[in-house]
């Protein structure tokens, strides 16, 4: 089983709220398809959460009542974004089903609080491809926070141990620094958890509430900590995934985990 990660700056476009990028999901669709693997798929926000979710301040809790719009309308959006990405999945003959996180888990102080994983695994059991999201979720602690679909990935990997974690990014992996703000960026085709400390991430205009690579970076570490391999790659780039789901080298940068 893989567990892919479609990020929100590969299938939206996060400087403009609310803008799906129908012909690349739909050609990442048509690569999942013809790969043929059992998956478990989470995507980000994109421009149909962060924006709300930055303006009303939602990851710091709940501080004041105008918040409720603000999680209405965000948890709304988010949805949307779901329903455009199940469809496009649907309209290339794969059975996606949609778990939202809000009804799933619950966090206290944005650590995990419960999440229920057999709902994951009664549909898997059953042929169909679980797809989850970054959502607003209840917070034990503050009311309510931010459950990124990067915080999912970790919870995931950790639970099922797939094959391969694949983060499908808008660059071709990871580099010493910012590609688009630094020129002489370093690419990494390879790498392990002790030579991640020593990255530094600086963060892009549109860097979301979940900090961007920064974040990442973080969630990757403990993914590889669980003792399975992430892959990073450019989902802008054609066949990038489909060649990575059918075991082939393309321009990317993996990420060693652990020996269990």
């Amino acid at each position: 089983m893989f567990l892919i990660k479609l990020g929100g700056s590969v299938i939206t476009n996060k400087a403009k709220k609310c803008c799906f990028k129908q012909e690349t999901m739909d050609r990442l669709a048509a690569e999942i398809k013809k790969a043929n693997k059992q998956v478990i798929i989470i995507h980000g926000a994109g421009s149909f959460g962060h924006i709300l979710a930055k303006q009303y301040k939602l990851n710091d809790g709940f501080k004041q009542k105008k918040q409720l719009e603000g999680f209405s309308l965000t948890h709304t959006m988010v949805q949307r974004l779901n329903t455009l990405v199940l469809t496009s999945l649907q309209n290339h003959r794969l059975p996606a089903v949609s778990l939202p996180p809000h009804a799933l888990l619950s966090l206290s102080n944005h650590a995990l609080a419960r999440i229920d994983f057999n709902i994951f695994k009664k549909y898997l059991a059953l042929g169909f491809i679980p797809v989850s999201f970054g959502d607003v979720v209840l917070d034990n602690q503050l009311g309510f926070s931010i459950c990124s679909g990067d915080l999912l990935m970790q919870l995931l990997a950790a639970e099922f141990h797939p094959a391969k974690v694949i983060f499908v990014l808008d660059e071709d992996g990871l580099y010493s620094s910012n590609p688009k703000t630094t020129k002489n960026a370093t690419f990494f085709e390879k790498t392990t958890i002790p030579e991640l400390e020593t990255f530094t991430t600086s963060l892009n205009t549109h860097a979301d509430v979940t900090e961007g690579m920064k974040g990442k970076i973080h969630t990757i570490k403990q993914i590889a900590k669980s003792g399975t391999d992430t892959i990073l790659l450019n989902g802008n780039i054609h066949n990038r995934l489909y060649h990575t789901l059918k075991g082939k080298k393309v321009r990317s940068t993996i990420v060693y985990g652990d020996e269990p």
